[in-house]
């Protein structure tokens, strides 16, 4: 079901292109052929999420930018239950494709939002504007070099905000736990320390943390063009050398998926999906020392969750931010064998979600601190 709510060409080169990949988003130089710059907002269902599954809804919602929509994807616990504050859960993407590729994506019947529906949670995924079933920004309809990039975290923060407020609203619950995908923890790690009122848990999959890259004077366009091929290399490329693939299905389906999220792709040669470049600026900020949110303003307690094989999030990224956070209730930090920065795409799946459920479970929060100790 959907329901409408209503309220130029750049080549990349050198370290934009090291970015790019860095950040976990591997794009593509200037596409050969681009027709046309009709705004469209891609609705099509990726042909592995019509499934024999319960359907995943959709409702488009007012993002507070622009008169621009977000689309909210929406499946609802499978054994229904009062909603209370941590049943429902908002998941949020990352800097390349959309909700239901990511997910919502289902793998012989079963995606992670299959899996949160299952454990009695009403779940939640938002489309950012320009992704997915969201519209898009006027700007990704002009030249790439015309404007700074859209999507930036403040006004992703925004966008979570117009989604908390909607599912809040419907749900009947003050407070919901979040999940964020790598260039998506920026925004919502954002949102969570403007907003601790609104957050019961958050989970940090894959989190982008400062580094100290040398200084470059690159200028990001406002959005950026990702082909099949550069998806698939990137997937491939996170695994080891030597070690066996780890992607838990047919790559190609997903990457020919990956095309329909843009009603637009077919129009460029090589087909590609348009992306806004906020994020990918984002994480260019942080690769330089400066991170768009403060740590020590998150109040919930965290989930830091990340694959063995990560390279976004390694060991030294992951203590960087465990220790930043000294005003959550409590923390965690979780590596995962055999997984990389995609492993919601992985064979370790299965372990993600289950840490995750166990975590969004409570029942850990230490005892207040006036109460008195006991022998």
């Amino acid at each position: 079901m959907i329901v409408d709510i209503h309220a130029g060409t750049i080549a990349l080169r050198g370290s934009l292109a090291a970015l790019a990949m860095a950040s976990g988003v591997l794009v593509s130089a200037a596409p050969l052929a681009a027709q046309g710059t009709a705004r469209a907002t891609s609705r099509a269902t990726p042909p592995a999420a019509r499934t024999g599954a319960p359907p995943i809804d959709m409702v488009r919602v007012p993002s507070g930018i622009g008169g621009l929509r977000i689309a909210l994807h929406h499946l609802a616990p499978r054994h229904p239950r009062p909603a209370v504050n941590g049943s429902v859960v908002l998941l949020i993407h990352g800097a390349s494709f959309p909700t239901l590729l990511a997910d919502g994506y289902r793998f012989r019947g079963r995606s992670w939002m299959d899996d949160l529906a299952e454990a009695g949670y009403d779940v939640w995924g938002l489309d950012f504007l320009g992704y997915g079933a969201s519209d898009r920004y006027p700007q990704m309809n002009q030249p790439a070099g015309a404007n700074p990039p859209p999507g930036r975290a403040a006004e992703g923060a925004r966008q979570i905000d117009a989604a908390v407020r909607y599912i809040t609203a419907r749900t009947h619950v003050a407070r919901l736990s979040l999940i964020a995908h790598s260039a998506g923890t920026l925004a919502t790690g954002l949102y969570a320390g403007e907003h601790p009122e609104r957050v019961a848990r958050l989970v940090l999959f894959g989190p982008v943390t400062p580094r100290h890259a040398a200084p470059d004077t690159t200028t990001i366009p406002a959005y950026l063009f990702v082909t099949e091929a550069d998806q698939r290399n990137r997937f491939r490329g996170y695994v080891p050398a030597g070690e066996a693939q780890v992607f838990d299905g047919d790559l190609d389906a997903w990457a020919h998926a990956y095309m329909l999220t843009d009603s637009t792709s077919g129009t460029r040669t090589p087909p590609s999906v348009k992306i806004p470049a906020g994020m990918v600026a984002d994480v260019e900020a942080a690769r330089h020392g400066t991170l768009v949110y403060d740590p020590a303003r998150i109040t919930a307690p965290v989930l830091i969750v990340r694959g063995e094989w990560d390279t976004v999030t390694p060991d030294a990224d992951a203590r960087w931010l465990f220790d930043a956070l000294t005003h959550a209730a409590l923390k965690r930090d979780v590596k995962i064998s055999r997984g990389t920065h995609v492993m919601h795409l992985e064979t370790s799946r299965r372990q993600l979600y289950a840490e995750v459920r166990a975590f969004l479970a409570g029942g850990d929060e230490p005892p207040p601190a006036h109460a008195e100790a006991h022998p």
